[in-house]
């Protein structure tokens, strides 16, 4: 299942600072509601544990470059020294970048679904002071864009970054096929935010299902009809695009009708692959995203207590 449909032009932002400052509210709301009386320490350790040297990425402190060592290297690249702190939960977010989610109708984008939904799950991790970092998924690549960190700051520089991949032309097919096991240093909550609109979407979640055997793993699936839903035509042909493959063909106005249809089904198709391997999915729609997985997330900490 390909996603056929003429890719809109990704608006810029995809959240806004208005936007952002009110998915924290509702977080913050919906999230006091469950941790109240219930969470009387975020932490469990004392501080912070220095874990080893790497290359300096953006968004790294100043304070934590290693100029000694960077010396070494003649400052190209700088050396940074890593931390970690031990929190509750470790949080690694999976978002989907592929080309997929560059579709719309009416101004809103598949892209800003996901970004909301990232949002979300950042906020959430940073009102509990857990530690998030983020994973983009673009068919069978994954790739590890920032380690995690505590703090509403870390969770902003999680939406802009995934927004930054976003925004980008789409990249030719990546040869990056890491497992999303190599990537987790500790068990963590694992959310994984797509529209599961690719072939391999099976596969996929088989690997989810095996990871889940050690980590805490989770679907959120953008219901992205809406995306389809183009205006009725009485007869005639429309020629489409598969923003995947690049690849055009005509379509009556009968098949254009019943993309959405299409969609719905391979969606709920998606969700029977997901229950055979034991792992929770919630559904998330333009608009409502913040409310429905902030609700999920709180019911979900209580079971998981």
């Amino acid at each position: 299942m390909r996603g056929r449909s003429e890719a809109t032009a990704v608006s810029r932002p995809l959240i806004n600072w208005t936007e952002l400052k009110d998915i924290e509210l509702v977080v913050r709301k919906r999230m006091h509601e469950y941790a109240a009386g219930a969470h009387p320490s975020v932490f469990q350790g004392v501080g912070l544990d220095f874990v080893g040297l790497r290359d300096w990425q953006a968004g790294d402190h100043l304070a934590d470059i290693d100029w000694a060592q960077s010396t070494l290297t003649n400052f190209s690249p700088l050396v940074s020294r890593e931390f970690e702190q031990d929190t509750t939960v470790s949080m690694m977010i999976v978002a989907d970048t592929s080309p997929s989610i560059r579709c719309g109708i009416e101004g809103v984008s598949i892209a800003k679904v996901v970004a909301r939904g990232v949002a979300t799950l950042g906020m959430a991790a940073a009102f509990f002071q857990d530690q998030i970092g983020l994973v983009t998924l673009n068919g069978q690549s994954r790739r590890l864009v920032i380690r995690p960190g505590v703090g509403k700051n870390h969770a902003v520089h999680c939406i802009e970054t995934y927004e930054s991949h976003t925004l980008e032309e789409p990249a030719p097919e990546s040869n990056v096929r890491d497992s999303l096991a190599g990537m987790l240093r500790r068990p963590s909550l694992v959310p994984v935010v797509s529209d599961f609109l690719f072939e391999d979407a099976g596969r996929l979640i088989k690997e989810l299902g095996r990871l889940g055997a050690v980590h805490d793993v989770f679907l959120v699936m953008v219901d992205c009809a809406f995306a389809y839903a183009f205006p009725t035509l009485s007869a005639g042909w429309v020629e489409v695009n598969d923003v995947e493959t690049g690849q055009t063909r005509l379509l009556s106005a009968l098949e254009l009708d019943q993309l959405v249809r299409d969609v719905r089904l391979w969606q709920d198709t998606v969700v029977d692959f997901a229950d055979k391997e034991g792992l929770e999915l919630v559904r998330i729609e333009p608009g409502h995203e913040h409310e429905a997985l902030s609700d999920f997330l709180g019911q979900r900490r209580l079971r998981k207590r």
